[in-house]
């Protein structure tokens, strides 16, 4: 029979409080169990002395007798000094996922393209204005032209009434 020392969820909805049991691995959660061997009420702050509480003496029997505890108390059994909890480090766990890579990465290729859009947009607008500058220079010129082309008619017409 393996046994485990673990938590046993006890209290109201939305207001946990857990007992400390040594139970069968195979038994429910919050079903049969061997023995209680402390007690853990999250709701208390982190300083408070009655937030864990463990008879330390009926955890190190368990203990020599081959309970393992879960990872949550092993933490607690560290803090007390019985054992000693490893860190635990998983850098793969803090890289974002596949979905998320996607969605960024749809992201980025919209932004290039809207930047693209307002270039082409910024580009058309550069060039209707040098066009429509081009084409006010050719009208400005055009009229330039049929002016010098009439003052020259009406120099003509005055050479000859003079004549």
């Amino acid at each position: 029979m393996s046994l485990k020392i673990r938590l046993a969820r006890g209290g109201a909805k939305k207001r946990p409080f857990y007992r400390i049991v040594v139970a069968d691995s195979r038994s429910p959660r919050d079903g049969r169990y061997i023995e209680k061997i402390g007690t853990f009420n999250p709701l208390l702050p982190r300083d408070s002395e009655d937030r864990i509480q463990l008879d330390t003496d009926r955890v190190k029997h368990w203990l020599s007798n081959g309970a393992l505890p879960t990872d949550r108390v092993l933490r607690f059994l560290d803090a007390e000094g019985l054992m000693k909890r490893e860190p635990r480090n998983n850098p793969e766990k803090a890289k974002p996922g596949k979905k998320r890579l996607e969605r960024e990465e749809a992201k980025r290729a919209a932004g290039e393209e809207k930047a693209a859009a307002a270039e082409a947009e910024k580009e058309a607008a550069k060039q209707a204005e040098t066009d429509k500058e081009a084409t006010d220079a050719a009208t400005a010129a055009q009229a330039e032209a049929s002016e010098e082309a009439t003052d020259e008619v009406a120099a003509e017409e005055a050479k000859e009434a003079s004549e």
